[in-house]
């Protein structure tokens, strides 16, 4: 069983910028992103967050390299419609992978009293599975909402193109039963109301 998501569990929004749909930038010139009902996936879960009192926090990335999309100095740096912060959030600004690296995220967290995170964003296997990883190291109970999440299609070091559905459900399978528990909107959104009895919590690194 799973329960209910209480005041101890915190949406975490990560990367929810403009310049995720990017394909070419992050993919070359057969880039291609997977899940396009990410972002309507998210939505959701932010509406019912924000009608209750559960607290939201937001990574933003404002990378090093020159050529990046994800640069908060530009229009493609900034949220995605729909999912802008609000005054009482907590907001925290990136320039690597990890949502918890030279940043105050995870005193944020301790502060308000969070216990488990409810993770969402972009990309499912750069910055959303480094952060959960170190989420799930810290001691956080976390569960990683996979369809509310994406990825781009990987190139590997010979020039072999992976398809992006297949790095997207590796970095899951990944990040399944270890760091995070796996759940989809539907199960999320039902755990802010009830308990799911017909789910287990899997995280291991405990």
């Amino acid at each position: 069983m799973i329960r209910k998501f209480d005041a101890s569990t915190a949406l975490l929004l990560i990367d929810v910028q403009k310049g995720v749909n990017d394909t070419q930038y992050y993919g070359g010139s057969k880039g291609q992103r997977n899940n396009l009902d990410a972002e309507t996936n998210i939505l959701s879960i932010l509406k019912k967050w924000r009608t209750s009192d559960r607290k939201i926090a937001f990574t933003k990335h404002d990378s090093r390299e020159k050529n990046s999309p994800l640069k908060l100095c530009l229009e493609s740096g900034q949220q995605l419609e729909g999912m802008e912060p609000s005054e009482h959030d907590i907001v925290v600004e990136k320039d690597v992978n990890s949502g918890f690296v030279g940043t105050s995220l995870e005193l944020d967290l301790r502060r308000a009293g969070i216990q488990r995170l409810l993770v969402v964003g972009f990309f499912t296997n750069v910055c959303v599975e480094t952060t959960v990883r170190m989420a799930g190291n810290m001691g956080f109970d976390t569960y990683l909402v996979h369809d509310a999440c994406a990825a781009m299609n990987g190139i590997g070091h010979d020039g072999a193109y992976y398809d992006p559905d297949l790095v997207h459900n590796m970095a899951i399978a990944n990040l399944h039963g270890e760091f995070c528990t796996s759940i989809v909107t539907k199960d999320a959104l039902e755990l802010c109301d009830q308990d799911a009895e017909f789910l287990d919590r899997v995280q291991g690194n405990e």
